[in-house]
């Protein structure tokens, strides 16, 4: 154990009594939502069997519960809808019809309150990126407009009805069914305009990029949180060199082998260098309204966000964010205004307030560094021109106002019984290419120099206020094996790796959604070959006993979770099965099943991304005894 991971370890420091807080849970929210009932033991304590670590190519769930599949990429939204090829024949624009690939962010509206609202309703599924080994019919060899146009088409988020008959959950083939793709347009609100010089391209903004996970707000839209964008970006012009911005926010040459630029210079960095700087906003779109187009809020700033996770301070909207890159930040936005009024006077409870960095102190404590134009060190007389200025690079503002580097920040959760706070932290490398210098150094936050497995941290913001400028932080955990590092403790009915996703239920138990790389997962020696498949896991915050409730199929990722009202019915998303995985080998256009046949499991099919219902046999709230 080193002497950082002792100290973070020894830390369980009593933080300061707060409020409760109306946000941040699994279960959908908005107008139409009915309040939860809270659990008749009053524990927060996993009542369920664990499931083992394992390495089966399905969906595993506790004895008593039962799990099928609801929607899968390739489903067509309408009745009339074009079917799904297993081939990977379908077009762009019969994809553009259909159900995205690569599920990620995941929210269920209520349609109807009461009991109603737990049978039927709309699930908001993110679609994160398209993997062109599995998109396309020759594994994406030829790169034409065409192939680009159905990777466009593929991600995105798809807004989908659904209805429970009997003991199943259906897809309505309904006019509320669409999709929000690469080429949608979209509008900009807040400080950075469309019309701002540093968006400008000649073209209309569009599309929605990254999609990662999703939070729902209090008056009933969805926030899409636009992650890892800058990897569809590119260039073979070998004048090119990015600049310090550009380099700051993961951008070059190589991309990360899409190679869209080849076939679509929207995406070659050196023909639009403007247009990376659409993406990598906070996205909202009214689930109930298929006309609507998706707004992205530029006073939330623009990284990586790997999250958009909403609550409340006074009638004021708080949004927090975690920015996914190795030396990454967490982030939150503070409303101006409370929303109620702001909204009944056609405002934006989005459009203006403050965004703030996070510093955590070696000692627990805390504070909320404010992002504003004239105030420290982001001044005129440095080099930042405006508060859009800001905004676009909030990256390198974080870095100038000495934010703390973490291991890759991504969703974070709120109790819903205290306020506390949760970060999930999924791992680091040490240093990325795109990182600051700062980021290279340890501390007590990130304990472990070289950290392959993650951890969680908590925090309680100052008087329980999610609006206020310091809190008191510890670990909640640190994810690995302790048989590779003593530091860890986890049993085999908890050990989990790199953990991505957070939620809360009702009743107070925290679910985390794990993503393991397929460059690891699996393999023999090097600290992962217990920990079995990616997986969804139940804590106990205050007992922090943690069970693995779900685990996915080969090369999969766990990645949004979300409940019905009454938590009868959870449903989990499952991305990527079948990709690249160092123990199972590389799909091909011959072989597109070399790692996964989930869920289909058909002689000539190709492995689907999908969303799974998960229920209990006897009927009972999913989690609890």
């Amino acid at each position: 154990m080193t002497e950082n991971s002792a100290a973070a370890l020894s830390r369980r420091s009593a933080l300061i009594s707060g409020t409760a807080v109306v946000g941040g849970l699994l279960i959908g929210s908005g107008p139409a939502a009915a309040a939860p009932e809270p659990d008749a033991t009053g524990t927060a304590l996993p009542g369920f069997i664990p499931v083992p670590a394992d390495d089966i190519d399905s969906v595993c769930v506790p004895a008593g519960y039962v799990a099928h599949v609801l929607a899968p990429w390739g489903q067509p939204l309408r009745t009339t809808g074009p079917a799904w090829r297993e081939d990977g024949g379908n077009t762009a624009a019969e994809q553009s019809r259909q159900i995205g690939t690569h599920h990620s962010g995941l929210a269920f509206h209520p349609l109807g309150r009461g009991p109603r609202g737990s049978r039927h309703g709309i699930l908001v599924i993110g679609h994160e990126y398209a993997d062109s080994a599995l998109l396309h019919l020759d594994g994406g060899a030829d790169l034409t407009t065409s192939a680009v146009d159905k990777a466009l088409a593929a991600v995105g988020v798809s807004i989908v009805e659904v209805r429970r008959r009997g003991d199943a959950w259906q897809v309505v083939g309904s006019p509320r069914n669409t999709r929000v793709t690469g080429a949608t347009p979209v509008t900009f609100t807040g400080p950075v305009t469309a019309g701002h010089p540093r968006l400008a391209t000649g073209g209309t903004p569009l599309g929605v990029l990254g999609s990662s996970t999703s939070g729902n707000t209090p008056w009933g839209t969805c926030l899409v949180a636009e992650e890892n964008f800058h990897a569809v970006f590119g260039t073979d012009d070998t004048a090119w060199h990015p600049t310090e911005t550009q380099r700051r926010y993961g951008l070059s040459a190589s991309g990360h082998g899409h190679r869209w630029h080849r076939a679509d210079p929207r995406f070659d960095l050196a023909v639009s260098g403007n247009e990376p700087n659409r993406f990598g906003w906070v996205v909202e779109i009214d689930p109930l309204d298929p006309r609507s187009a998706p707004v992205k809020h530029t006073a939330l700033g623009r990284f990586s966000h790997s999250g958009a996770t909403v609550t409340q301070s006074g009638g004021r909207v708080v949004v927090y964010s975690g920015d996914d890159q190795d030396g990454g930040h967490v982030y939150k936005f503070v409303s101006a205004r409370p929303w109620r009024p702001g909204r009944a006077g056609g405002r934006g409870p989005l459009d203006e307030g403050t965004l703030y960095v996070a510093r955590f102190h070696d000692d627990g404590t805390g504070a909320w560094l404010p992002l504003v134009h004239g105030r420290g060190p982001l001044t005129g007389r440095l080099g930042w021109t405006d508060q859009a200025d800001v905004l676009l690079r909030a990256r390198q503002a974080a870095d100038a106002l000495g934010a703390t580097p973490l291991d890759r920040p991504q969703q974070i959760a709120v109790d819903p019984r205290d306020g506390d706070l949760y970060c999930a932290l999924a791992n680091s490398a040490g240093h990325a290419p795109c990182a600051s210098p700062a980021s290279a150094r340890s501390n007590a936050v990130r304990p472990r120099r070289s950290n392959p497995y993650g951890q969680i941290i908590r925090w309680r913001e100052d008087r329980g206020d999610a609006a206020a400028g310091r809190f008191r932080w510890e670990v909640f955990v640190l994810a690995g094996d302790p048989a590779y590092d003593d530091a860890v403790q986890l049993d085999s009915s908890g050990m989990f790796a790199s953990p991505k996703g957070l939620s809360f239920d009702a009743g107070g138990r925290l679910w985390i959604r794990t993503g393991i790389s397929g460059h690891v997962q699996n393999r023999q020696g090097g600290g992962h070959d217990r920990l079995g498949n990616n997986a969804l896991l139940v804590a106990d915050p205050g007992t922090r006993t943690i069970r693995r409730f779900l685990t996915g199929p080969r090369g999969a990722e766990i990645t949004g979770a979300a409940l019905t009202p009454d938590r009868r019915t959870l449903f989990v998303n499952v991305q990527h099965p079948g990709e690249r995985s160092a123990a199972w080998g590389t799909p091909t256009p011959r072989n597109p099943r070399a790692v996964s046949n989930w869920p289909d499991h058909a002689p000539g099919g190709r492995p689907r991304s999908a969303t799974v219902a998960v229920s209990r046999s006897d009927g009972g709230v999913i989690g609890a005894s």
